[in-house]
This record gives C-alpha cells, sequence and structure tokens, in this order.
C-alpha cells in the first residue's frame, strides 16, 4: 500500500510542478504555477459542492420547502390578527430558514478542502523559497514570506476569475443556480 501511494504522489507531483517549470523565469514559473494550482483547487472544490448538493437535493428542498410554508402560515396568522400565532410561526419559519442556511454554508465550506492539499504538496516542493518584503510591509512581516503569501491572494484571485467565467460554463452556471435562488432554471441554460 505504501509503495502505491509513494507512486501517485510521483505521479501527481509530476503533474503539478509542470506549470511551475514552463516559463524561464523562475518568479514568473512560480506565480503562474501557483495560480494554475489555486485554480485546479476552485474547480475540485467546486465539483466537491455540486456532488454535494446533487447527493442532498432532496433534503436541501425539504428544508426549503419547510421555511417557505412556515413562511407563508406566519403570514396568515399575522392578516388573521393571530399575533401569537404569528409569532411562533414567524419563530419556526426563521429556524426553517437557519437549517438551510447553515445546511449550505457547511456544503460551501466543502469547497475548501483542495487548498490545505496543495499547501502540503507546496511545502514539498517551496519550503525553502523566501519572498523580499520591502518597506513598509517589512515593518509588519518580517524581510520575508513563504509560498503560503502567495498562494492564497492567488487562490482567492481563481475564485474571482472562477467566478466571472461561471455563466460561460454550463456545468457550473446549471449547479449555481441550484444553489443561488436568484438565479431562475431558464436562466442557467440559456
Amino acid at each position: 500500500m505504501e509503495a502505491i501511494l509513494m507512486r501517485l504522489f510521483i505521479w501527481v507531483d509530476a503533474i503539478l510542478i509542470l506549470p511551475f517549470r514552463i516559463p524561464q523565469s523562475a518568479l514568473t514559473g512560480f506565480l503562474v504555477g501557483s495560480f494554475i494550482l489555486a485554480m485546479l483547487c476552485v474547480i475540485l472544490g467546486e465539483l466537491t459542492l455540486s456532488a454535494a448538493i446533487r447527493w442532498n437535493r432532496r433534503h436541501i428542498e425539504t428544508l426549503k420547502g419547510e421555511a417557505e410554508r412556515q413562511e407563508q402560515l406566519s403570514y396568515q396568522a399575522y392578516e388573521a390578527g393571530d399575533k401569537d400565532g404569528y409569532k411562533a410561526l414567524n419563530k419556526a419559519a426563521s429556524d426553517a430558514w437557519g437549517r438551510q442556511f447553515f445546511t449550505m454554508a457547511a456544503f460551501s465550506a466543502g469547497m475548501l478542502w483542495p487548498v490545505p492539499f496543495a499547501l502540503a504538496w507546496m511545502q514539498t516542493r517551496f519550503q525553502e523559497v523566501e519572498f523580499a518584503v520591502f518597506w513598509p510591509f517589512s515593518l509588519l512581516l518580517g524581510q520575508g514570506v513563504g509560498y503560503p503569501f502567495i498562494f492564497i491572494p492567488l487562490y482567492i484571485a481563481a475564485r474571482i476569475v472562477f467566478g466571472r467565467l461561471r455563466p460561460y460554463l454550463p456545468y457550473f452556471r446549471r449547479n449555481q443556480a441550484a444553489v443561488d435562488p436568484n438565479i431562475t432554471a431558464a436562466g442557467a441554460d440559456q
């Protein structure tokens, strides 16, 4: 088993290091490779999110339906002048909405799972690499920073780029419609 894992690591390492070696400049290679690695993390996280939503769609729809039902009942109680019923139903609607919100927040947090693996791999390759920091930033950060200081902003940039590309990627556009109530299913298939 250990031999298989070692071969897998060597194979993955050879693929991941390739974008770092293409540019002639070491700094350019590091930045390009780190951005591509960050984009891979974003895509893997998005694929994981879409799988979790697909596998739990019935549960998500049940939570959403319960929140809407309780909200409608609270409106009816308010219109009927039943203040106690309104307060109880409104609290139940808020609880149902909270369960739905935190379920989706948990799914969204699942998008981040590739990042620690990417940083662990980068540590095997770039642990000794340090980037100089110039004044006034050196007052806060010291004379140099390591690979995480570069990778994390590039990951954020990759998330932003992916967010801008999402409307042009049919698979991810449909998944966004399942997560975001402001996107209609018809708009997702355009």
